[in-house]
């Protein structure tokens, strides 16, 4: 194992600096969907295709992203990445139409999957054993305090200009990015690889069709010709693409990985963890601007607690794996995350904002508690050699959850709203709690606008039992799938028959 780099410390602050952009940009954009339902005129199902386009591509690619990252340099993919998705940002704020913002979220998912992989890489291959536990607590808890202060600078932006200055602070982060990596970042590689264009293509494009099938179920039924093909060409293309992986000589995500009961368990407890979590924000947003009213700056702030829950917990979440192991750990913070559902669940038309706080917090402390235990876990079971792919790989079924989790949480948020509505009232009303406002407020009807408020509130509290199910769901995986790892105690052998197993190479 080589020595640590004499400025790993200043490294890992520009690593922190970089990912900054993409949770940033991730959490403003929660925020700002009231603004784009009333400036660009989207609809609930072009909020979700705006998310969705982004983490599609984004997961899509970040396992080819990661081995082009190992092979032809971590931090040359890292400086892409920003340019890229700070390029991209700059486009978005041009856009005219719900279309174009979907076009440019996509392009902002190749930034993102570019940069993504190497931040972490990086970070492995510049700290040694002792250090790098260390380095990935504060990475994660940056992390967090930035998502901290997305909303609450995106809500300032919103409220005093137009939507489109959400993506313009994106830039001068990306441009800063760049010049720091460039001048202390050193360039790393790993071992040389061909990158699997097939897999990643068939990868993408059967996500694609899974999140399209979600999306037109509640849009057009569960028997409409377009859920039947988007589900039908999910299943074939997803098919093909396991069995390519099988084949292809050197795949991007290799399948004998998944015979690793603790890598397979980590995986399915993060999809299962990101599908509960990672969709409520889309309801919330809409709950605190719509219903209670809140402006994009309050409605921002509102999330702090559960945001700072998850920075306290993280530190819970480490010493509770650390001292009782991980099966435990993960599965106590999913069955915390699902209690938290459950306070959601229980949300009337004429409750405020404290039942919602206390949802939050729950939430927050579970997801602390569960995150480090279950990534760590994914991560320690994969080779250590392949840096870059290994990063792509946890980044990729945490995307999988979230964009699985947008699409069916916000599918049956509409489905329910819908359900709610009586049917004699028009349409448009219908199909948004955006439109049914706008309608009112032209009209001055307020009984459609309390009866759009109620059944949204209705609609959420019963999308809130998905959460529910699927926290007990992966606390079941967890428990049942997970195991303690033994540490294996080495042969002695003597210095002359210790050669470095380590293949990465760093230049200063």
């Amino acid at each position: 194992m080589p020595a640590p780099h004499p400025r790993r410390w200043l490294i890992l602050g520009v690593l922190c600096l970089s990912l900054l952009v993409v949770v940033i940009d991730n959490m403003v954009l929660n925020v700002a969907i009231p603004s784009l339902i009333r400036d660009l005129g989207a609809s609930a199902s072009d909020i979700q295709w705006i998310i969705d386009s982004y983490i599609l591509v984004f997961a899509g690619l970040l396992l080819t992203a990661g081995s082009l990252s190992d092979r032809y340099g971590r931090r040359r993919a890292l400086v892409a990445g920003l340019v890229v998705f700070g390029g991209a940002s700059a486009l978005a704020t041009l856009c005219q139409t719900p279309g174009q913002l979907i076009a440019v979220r996509g392009l902002m998912g190749v930034g993102g999957a570019l940069l993504m992989p190497g931040t972490l890489s990086i970070l492995t291959t510049v700290f040694d054993d002792t250090e790098r536990r260390k380095a990935i607590a504060i990475w994660s808890s940056v992390l967090t305090l930035g998502a901290l202060g997305g909303p609450t600078v995106g809500g300032l932006l919103l409220q005093h200009y137009w939507w489109g200055s959400v993506f313009l602070m994106n830039i001068p982060i990306a441009v800063l990015g760049i010049v720091a990596a460039l001048a202390v970042i050193p360039e790393s590689r790993g071992p040389a690889s061909r990158p699997d264009v097939v897999g990643a293509l068939l990868s993408t494009i059967g996500m694609t069709s899974l999140i399209w099938g979600v999306i037109s179920s509640a849009k057009d039924g569960w028997s409409a010709p377009t859920t039947v093909a988007g589900f039908a060409g999910a299943a074939v293309v997803l098919t093909a693409f396991a069995l390519w992986e099988r084949r292809v000589p050197e795949p991007m995500l290799p399948m004998s990985l998944f015979r690793d009961r603790n890598f397979a368990g980590a995986s399915l407890s993060i999809v299962l963890l990101a599908l509960s979590a990672g969709g409520v924000m889309l309801a919330l947003t809409q709950y605190l601007q719509f219903v209670l009213g809140y402006g994009p700056m309050k409605a921002g702030t509102a999330f702090i607690p559960m945001l700072a829950t998850v920075l306290a917990f993280n530190a819970v979440g480490v010493v509770v794996d650390k001292r009782l192991g991980t099966r435990v750990a993960v599965a106590t913070g999913l069955l915390l995350m699902a209690a938290g559902f459950g306070v959601l669940a229980s949300i009337n038309p004429g409750d405020g904002y404290l039942k919602l706080l206390v949802a939050l917090v729950v939430i927050g402390a579970g997801s602390g508690v569960a995150g480090p235990a279950a990534y760590g876990t994914l991560l320690a079971a994969l080779p250590p050699e392949r840096a870059g792919v290994g990063s792509a790989v946890n980044d990729t079924v945490q995307q999988v959850g979230a964009a699985l989790s947008v699409a069916v949480l916000g599918s049956a948020l509409t489905a329910a709203y819908t359900a709610a509505i009586p049917d004699d009232v028009a349409e448009p009303a219908r199909r948004s709690i955006g439109d049914a406002l706008r309608i009112a407020a032209a009209t001055g009807d307020t009984g459609l606008a309390r009866l759009a408020k109620d059944a949204f509130v209705e609609a959420m509290a019963t999308t809130s039992f998905v959460g529910v199910l699927g926290g007990i769901a992966a606390a079941v995986v967890a428990v049942t799938v997970l195991r303690p790892k033994p540490t294996p105690t080495p042969p002695p052998v003597s210095p002359a028959e210790a050669p470095s197993e380590d293949t990465t190479t760093v230049a200063p």
